[in-house]
C-alpha cells in the first residue's frame, strides 16, 4: 500500500463563534490574464530603469566628487608652482639690479654722494661746511663732483673730501656738525635682499588663490 502524504492544515479560514467567517486568507492568484501580465512587466521594468537612474546617478556624483578633489589638487600644486616662479623672477630681478648698479656705481662712483647732497639740501643749507669721507682715490673726483653739485643747488657753504682707507668703493659719510648720513652700497644689498626675502614669505602665505572663493 502506498503511502500518500497528508496536507497540514493551515488555518487559511478563521471562524467567529456564530459559525460566520473571521478571516480567510487570500487565494494565490495562478492564472493572469494578458492584460495583468503586461502590466505586472510594465512595472518591473520601470522599477529596474528607476534602480539604473538612481544607481548611475550615484556613479556620477561620485565621479564628479572625485574630479573637485583632483582639481583642488592640483590647483594647490600650481599655487606652489606659481609662488615658486614669482620667487625665482624676483632673485633673478634682484640679481640682475645688482649688476646694473655694480656698473653704474663703478663708471660713477661719485653718484650716491652727489645724490645724497641733493636730497640733504634743506637740512644742510645753513651749515657753514661738510665734510665728506670717501675711499683715497675717489677723494678728488668726489670734491670736484659735490662742488659742481652744491653750487647748482645753491649750497653756500665749505665741502671737504677727506681719505678714509675702510670705506669700499662708491661708500660715503657725510659730517656737518649737527648731523651725519653715510651709503655703503654692499650693507644697501643685503637690506634689499632681506626686504625682498621678507616679501616673498608673505606673498607665500597671503597670495590671491588660483581658484576662486566661490568654486573652492
Amino acid at each position: 500500500m502506498t503511502d500518500i502524504p497528508h496536507k497540514r492544515f493551515a488555518f487559511d479560514t478563521v471562524f467567529d463563534d456564530g459559525g460566520g467567517v473571521a478571516y480567510q486568507a487570500p487565494k494565490v492568484k495562478r492564472s493572469f490574464t494578458p492584460e495583468e501580465v503586461e502590466a505586472a512587466k510594465a512595472q518591473g521594468y520601470a522599477e529596474g530603469e528607476r534602480s539604473a537612474i538612481a544607481r548611475a546617478e550615484q556613479h556620477a556624483a561620485n565621479a564628479l566628487a572625485e574630479i573637485s578633489r583632483a582639481v583642488h589638487e592640483a590647483f594647490s600644486t600650481l599655487a606652489a608652482v606659481a609662488h615658486e616662479h614669482r620667487s625665482g623672477s624676483a632673485l633673478l630681478a634682484l640679481a640682475a639690479g645688482r649688476k646694473i648698479a655694480d656698473a653704474a656705481l663703478e663708471r660713477f662712483p661719485e653718484a650716491p654722494a652727489t645724490a645724497a647732497l641733493v636730497a640733504l639740501a634743506r637740512e644742510v643749507e645753513a651749515q657753514p661746511r661738510i665734510t665728506v669721507r670717501v675711499s683715497e682715490d675717489l677723494v678728488e673726483r668726489t670734491q670736484a663732483a659735490l662742488e659742481e653739485t652744491a653750487h647748482a643747488i645753491g649750497f653756500p657753504g665749505q665741502i671737504v673730501a677727506r681719505a678714509d682707507n675702510t670705506m669700499p668703493p662708491a661708500a660715503f659719510t657725510f659730517d656737518w656738525g649737527d648731523g651725519r648720513a653715510s651709503f655703503d652700497p654692499d650693507e644697501a644689498n643685503r637690506r634689499v635682499a632681506e626686504a625682498l626675502e621678507a616679501a616673498i614669505a608673505a606673498e607665500g602665505l597671503h597670495a590671491e588663490p588660483l581658484l576662486p572663493a566661490s568654486e573652492s
